[in-house]
């Protein structure tokens, strides 16, 4: 187990991670993540974990459109009519983490961290997270609105919910 004073994240953090890598250990499940706004944040607290190479599965960073496009599948028809911070951007991330990995749930997050970036639409602090289970057909999805308050903590209040999501 890793000493929390050996880890650069934040404590709630790692603590949330070594939850989410016991008790899917526990349930036999393996994990993988599809990041944009957290820039591999989560994927950077489950690795924290000792023990985590047997639950969590790949993290694919895909912070430009592109990348959602060419290493999850996301369909260029997505971005373009509801954008890359949209709940369809994020099922379609999250489907496409499953496709391309061992894993037997996945969570996905795009977001406006700000401070620049936001509209009236989609303003700084909007994040949209999806999971999916393989062999499931229907995605559990939700947009949260955060503070705005610094760019960090809008990736860490992400981070957080992202990993509540991976829990069985």
């Amino acid at each position: 187990m890793t000493d929390q004073q050996d880890s650069l994240l934040p404590a709630e953090l790692t603590a949330l991670a070594r939850r989410v890598i016991e008790e899917n250990a526990a349930a036999g499940r393996r994990v993988s993540v599809a990041e944009s706004c957290t820039g591999g944040l989560v994927s950077a607290a489950l690795t924290e974990i000792s023990g985590s190479s047997d639950v969590f599965d790949r993290g694919f960073v895909t912070y430009s459109n592109e990348s959602k496009q060419e290493l999850l599948g996301v369909s260029p028809d997505i971005i373009d009519t509801f954008g890359a911070v949209s709940i369809a951007c994020v099922w379609a991330m999250a489907q496409g983490a499953l496709k391309h990995s061992q894993a037997d749930v996945s969570v996905a997050i795009s977001g406006i961290a700000g401070p620049g970036g936001g509209s009236r639409e989609k303003p700084v602090g909007t994040v949209v997270f999806a999971k999916a289970i393989r062999g499931e057909v229907d995605s559990s999805s939700e947009e949260k609105h955060f503070e705005p308050g610094t760019r960090a903590q809008v990736r860490l209040q992400a981070a957080l919910v992202a990993l509540e999501l991976l829990l069985p």
